[in-house]
């Protein structure tokens, strides 16, 4: 086995040894599916003729599962062991607002807590006052163990327990870091640029497509988009970032060199990234958006495939919660395992040519097949399904990277000339009634279906997109090997 690949598998066994302790599952349990799976493996070589792999060495391999458990259990502990506060007692407690707080009908905040007590503490509070990142604050509240699903998808952010409505007040300001406090007001200013020259409506989706700011949605477009199935575009899920990237370089590649389009793609990354705080779940999308562009642009789907799994593995160190209960993560990861796998195939089925494609096409394909790969996982999250959100996609993601490229420079100039905004903003102006006005008619006709995948769904789902994936690969190898047959007379 090559060291390529002797790497893939050792990663592919760490993560499954992680999956497993994500599931909740005991020890004893995974130690004995380890050992199952290394008896099979064995098993398999003994009667195995033409070998793919060195089936003795993935034996050898599989005992990571139990490495990666271990791993997960004790980044568990860990988290555990960094918190200390007494549970469901009222009591007064102070701490520095660690993030960018989610603002809306209400605030939520993520609290360091400082002496006598210690961890992170997700508070929520009413919408005014409003308080900012770095801020010092008392409270004197009830601090309580969250359970369930919540507990995990709280602990992915590192925060142990949650405090509802305590009465709270502002001690000092401005004790985080200095960097994150200056992108953090660079994003409010921004957003304001924004609401000077857009409509409300316009600005609170610019605003979502930028930066993923959603506290000015109302009710009314919430639903719209949750019925029309395009709810993941404003999520900083990592879906649309993937897509935007793939959508961007080809359109980029489409008017300029390939080096050039490269380069600009990256940069709308980093802008991104920058954009909204550098926050971890942005940068984790954006490396496997650029990951995918590394891919495209060297154009090796192996290579990607490595470069998939190393960037996965690097996430799932620093923070082993991410792979079971960080949607962004999946998302972004599965949309572009999508781009880079169901698209090649599907093109293949239709016999299309991967030369001279019309442009729709070819956002069309990368499209739905980003939006086949993550389904069920949209499905779970938002507890909804469309037929036709496909199509609403399809409609609306070609024209992100220019609503987004467009507004980015539309909130820049906004700092320097209100004047020379308002001239970008008739044109994002466009952009966004149009996307509005997909999004309200999809909502309305769509009538959604709410239904459940399941763990077993979920499995024969993706065995059936890997078995399209591999028939079309054969179908490709059998046609490429096939004789020329010279018909002259």
């Amino acid at each position: 086995m090559r060291l390529h690949e002797s790497a893939f598998y050792f990663i592919l066994f760490f993560l499954l040894g992680i999956l497993l302790a994500s599931l909740n599952l005991k020890f004893p349990t995974i130690l004995f599916i380890t050992a199952l799976s290394a008896a099979s493996f064995l098993i398999l070589n003994s009667f195995s003729v033409k070998r793919f792999v060195n089936l003795k060495w993935l034996s050898v391999l599989s005992l990571l599962m139990v490495i990666g458990a271990i791993y997960y259990f004790w980044g568990d502990f860990q988290i555990q062991k960094g918190f200390s506060a007494p549970f469901d007692r009222k009591i007064n407690f102070s701490g520095i607002v660690s993030n960018y707080p989610q603002k809306g009908a209400s605030q939520k905040i993520a609290v360091d807590l400082e002496t006598p007590y210690k961890g992170k503490i997700l508070v929520t509070l009413k919408p005014y006052p409003e308080f900012n990142y770095g801020d010092k604050l008392n409270f004197v509240g009830t601090i309580k163990k969250p359970g369930g699903s919540y507990a995990n998808y709280l602990a992915k952010n590192e925060i142990s327990a949650v405090s509802v409505y305590p009465k709270t007040n502002p001690i000092k300001t401005n004790q985080g870091s200095k960097i994150k406090s200056i992108l953090f007001s660079f994003k409010e200013k921004f957003v304001l640029a924004l609401q000077k020259i857009l409509p409300q409506e316009e600005s609170a989706l610019a605003s979502g497509l930028t930066l993923g700011e959603r506290s000015e949605f109302s009710k009314n477009l919430k639903d719209a988009m949750s019925n029309s199935g395009t709810t993941h575009i404003v999520a900083l899920s990592g879906y649309n970032i993937t897509v935007i990237v793939s959508t961007a370089a080809f359109l980029f590649a489409f008017y300029f060199r390939k080096n050039i389009a490269f380069i600009m793609t990256l940069a709308l990354i980093l802008g991104f990234v920058l954009m909204t705080g550098a926050e971890a779940s942005v940068a984790r999308a954006a490396i496997m958006g650029s990951v995918a562009l590394l891919g495209k642009q060297i154009g090796r789907i192996y290579s990607l495939r490595n470069a998939m799994s190393v960037s996965a593995f690097l996430m799932i160190l620093q923070n082993p919660k991410i792979l079971a209960f960080d949607i962004g993560f999946q998302l972004s990861f599965l949309a572009l395992m999508g781009i880079a796998y169901i698209s090649p195939a599907i093109k293949i089925f239709l016999k299309l040519e991967n030369k001279g494609i019309a442009q729709w096409k070819e956002i069309l394909i990368s499209t739905a097949s980003a939006q086949l790969a993550v389904l069920p996982i949209l499905i779970s999250s938002f507890g909804k399904f469309s037929i036709l959100s496909i199509l609403a996609n399809v409609l609306i993601l070609w024209l992100i990277p220019f609503t987004m490229g467009v507004g980015f420079f539309a909130g820049f100039l906004g700092f320097f000339s209100y004047y020379l905004s308002q001239i970008l903003g008739w044109f994002l102006h466009l952009f966004l009634y149009y996307e509005l006005a997909v999004i309200n008619f999809f909502g309305k006709i769509a009538m959604p279906l709410k239904i459940s995948f399941g763990v077993l769904g979920i499995i024969i789902y993706y065995a059936l997109l890997i078995l399209f994936v591999v028939y079309a690969k054969r179908k490709t190898q059998r046609q490429l090997n096939q004789p020329r047959h010279n018909f002259a007379v």
